[in-house]
């Protein structure tokens, strides 16, 4: 009797010990365990600057004619923005290129012999800077009153910023949040859990892209000037506790 009590005991004691250990495990387990998850947010807002940009030319054999012919062009580009109500503090004019020209020679044979300096080419740059979006926009477009004064100017198209971008930042990420505790609690209820604390947190890339424009996101960001319109977005990757 007692050589058969003996193994029951010690298999009794054996299972008992497995239970506990897996008991122990399964709770060391379930405490460790955690769930990712990536939230986003976009939000579509209006530029409310604009920076427009201007080149002009002028051309001559002695640099000083050259030069002040071309002054008097920024003297005229700039009464010409003042009259649309530009100040002068949203315009900058840049330093003068200078640019030394030279026509090349050749014989009877067609081969090159040579150059030959031929006069001198200026270049000047504008750039309004400005909140006046409407006005600025068409300063952009309708340069025939310089044209006709025989300034060549070229217009390059505006580029459209925001002022507000660190506040629409931050509540892209207080929304991307959001999101990802839903995404978070609706697969932990799921999966008859529920969630704990968040463990980790890591912002993903802030991208500015035209509203409605095809255009393609970037691993470093996209940051769209072309547009007055324009999409932001952003991603949040958290990783919560699992309870």
């Amino acid at each position: 009797m007692r050589s058969l009590l003996s193994p029951i005991i010690i298999a009794v004691a054996v299972i008992i010990a497995v239970i506990i250990a897996a008991s122990a495990f399964r709770y060391h387990f379930t405490a460790a365990e955690t769930i990712a998850v990536t939230g986003s947010a976009e939000k579509d807002f209006a530029s409310d600057q604009i920076v427009w940009k201007a080149t002009f030319t002028r051309q001559g054999y002695e640099l000083k004619d050259a030069y002040a012919m071309l002054k008097s062009d920024e003297n005229a580009i700039k009464q010409y923005l003042n009259a649309a109500n530009i100040a002068d503090s949203n315009i900058v004019f840049s330093s003068v290129d200078v640019q030394r020209n030279y026509n090349n020679r050749y014989d009877e044979n067609g081969r090159m012999t040579g150059n030959e300096f031929s006069g001198y080419s200026l270049t000047g740059t504008v750039t309004v800077d400005s909140r006046n979006i409407p006005v600025v926009e068409k300063l952009s477009r309708e340069i025939t009153g310089l044209l006709q004064k025989g300034i060549e100017l070229n217009s390059i198209p505006p580029s459209y910023y925001y002022s507000g971008l660190n506040t629409l930042k931050i509540d892209l990420l207080a929304n991307a949040s959001k999101d990802a505790k839903q995404r978070a609690e609706s697969i932990a209820e799921n999966s008859g859990a529920s969630l704990g604390n968040i463990k980790k947190a890591t912002m993903g890339v802030f991208q500015i892209t035209g509203k409605n424009m095809n255009e393609d996101y970037s691993y470093g960001g996209v940051f769209n000037t072309s547009a007055k319109e324009k999409t932001a977005t952003i991603t949040l990757r958290v990783e919560y506790q699992l309870k």
